[in-house]
């Protein structure tokens, strides 16, 4: 892999075929719903990096371009949550302000301080893992907090009947939620050099930056993640942790926007 044109080489698209086509085949054979889903992410892997690679081309050299490509990353992030939770574009715009001001906050912390230089590539590598880390955690707070809901009912309505207010009637569920949202980065943080090598790390040293930079580069995006995945969380609990109705147990669905459930799956309280 030495040319810019590598990605067209047979070798490299033959593998890609292969890796594809084994996703696509394994998941079919175990039934899984939609088996010809990780097959697709791949392929769509292929074109937005592509594209990626043209338009990193013009936005590198200008630090507004580069801001204004992370609030692209932002939206997306937001389509991407409110599309897994079964959100409404209310539920979207509200995940992008969630997104927004829990990457924006390390990312402050971590340029003010002097820590990265705020040149356009560190804040384009630094906000764009950031973005998608809190994109992560805040699809799996949405997830854990329906499960919790509808695992915690019974307690919650006994807290509700008892005269406690909503937030605290639902506290336990949502501490239990958030918990389960900071699981990835924390696991990712406490096994970075042991499991696997930090993507961060790796592409730095490949970029040519001495180890030791490299390592602390590593170390602020470990720590921006952390942060950001945390104020994600408290945000999260902020918005949805006073629920106005619950899932009916033993139903699918997701938590809404505002933390109301989803239509027919729900029933006011009382």
């Amino acid at each position: 892999m030495t040319t810019s044109a590598t990605l067209v080489q047979p070798a490299v698209l033959l593998a890609l075929a292969l890796l594809a086509g084994a996703a696509w085949a394994l998941t079919a054979l175990l039934r899984l719903e939609q088996s010809w889903l990780q097959a697709w992410a791949l392929l769509r892997a292929v074109f937005q990096l592509g594209l990626l690679s043209l338009v990193l081309r013009f936005v590198l050299g200008r630090r507004d371009l580069v801001l204004l490509f992370l609030l692209v990353m932002v939206v997306v992030a937001a389509t991407v949550v409110a599309r897994r939770l079964g959100w409404s574009w209310a539920g979207g715009l509200r995940a992008a302000g969630v997104i927004a001001a829990a990457a924006a906050v390390p990312g402050i912390v971590v340029f003010a301080s002097g820590a990265v230089p705020a040149q356009p590539r560190y804040l384009l590598a630094v906000g764009g893992i950031v973005i998608g880390g809190v994109m992560t955690v805040s699809t799996l707070f949405g997830r854990a907090l329906d499960s919790e809901l509808r695992a915690q009912r019974p307690q919650i309505e006994a807290w509700l009947a008892l005269g406690a207010g909503p937030r605290s009637a639902a506290r336990g569920a949502v501490r239990a939620a958030g918990a389960a949202a900071l699981v990835p980065s924390t696991d990712q943080t406490r096994v970075t050099g042991l499991v696997a090598l930090p993507g961060a790390f790796v592409g730095a040293v490949f970029g040519g930056l001495p180890v030791l930079d490299a390592a602390v580069f590593q170390l602020m995006v470990l720590a921006a993640l952390l942060a950001a995945g945390v104020l994600a969380v408290a945000l999260w609990t902020l918005l949805l942790g006073a629920p106005r109705t619950l899932p009916e147990a033993g139903t699918a669905g997701s938590t809404g926007a505002a933390g109301d459930a989803r239509p027919g799956n729900s029933r006011r309280r009382r």
